[in-house]
């Protein structure tokens, strides 16, 4: 299996060891631009679709209702969450528990490369971000792609609520990357693949597609 980075594990653990109960329930109201990226997949009976940082599962319960005949796999550092994606996909998925920046997919689940891959609110949450989306960007599978969705530069909202969102978003080591559409693009040059990237309202959440 490939290596997990065992601090960064265990602070993941400690934040969603309780949280992972409550997660989806609480969660709903402010990760926007999960189901518009999920909608915008276009995945085929087949396909190989890969959530890295895969949390409660709940995305990839969504992507195999949405995508009939879809195979469905997922990684996560945190064994605490992979208990609940465990729990809500039985034997719908292959999971497995690595670092975002270091797995082996043929090694953790069985494949080497993927026609889908989804980083979902997941790179504002990893230290080495940058590092994280060009790993998942090499196990793209010829014509495949890479879904990103996550926190925008929230420059659309008034002030004293951004600074509100990013204090609470930071006792839970959340930091919007407001660096991601430059390093999306620096990756897609660099890999040869092509980049479609979208904002949200008011900056709230931002996507990006890399095609190969």
């Amino acid at each position: 299996m490939a290596s997990v980075s065992p601090s960064h594990a265990a602070l993941m653990d400690e934040v969603y060891r309780g949280q992972r109960h409550i997660y989806d329930l609480t969660r709903k109201y402010y990760l926007f631009g999960r189901d518009t990226l999920i909608a915008g997949l276009s995945a085929r009976p087949g396909m190989r679709v890969l959530e890295v940082a895969c949390g409660t599962g709940r995305n990839l319960a969504k992507v195999g209702k949405a995508w009939a005949g879809v195979r469905l796999f997922g990684l996560d550092i945190s064994a605490e969450m992979l208990k609940s994606a465990r729990a809500a996909l039985g034997a719908e998925a292959r999971l497995g528990e690595s670092d975002a920046c270091a797995f082996d997919p043929q090694g953790l689940l069985g494949e080497p490369a993927f026609e889908r891959i989804v980083l979902s609110y997941s790179l504002s949450m990893i230290p080495d971000w940058e590092n994280a989306l060009d790993h998942a960007a090499s196990f793209l599978a010829g014509g495949g792609q890479l879904h990103v969705v996550d926190f925008g530069d929230l420059s659309g909202l008034p002030s004293p609520f951004q600074s509100l969102l990013r204090g609470w978003l930071a006792k839970f080591h959340v930091e919007p990357r407001a660096a991601l559409p430059a390093a999306a693009a620096r990756i897609a040059h660099a890999r040869g693949l092509r980049l479609e990237s979208r904002r949200g309202p008011l900056g709230y959440y931002q996507l990006h597609v890399l095609s190969a």
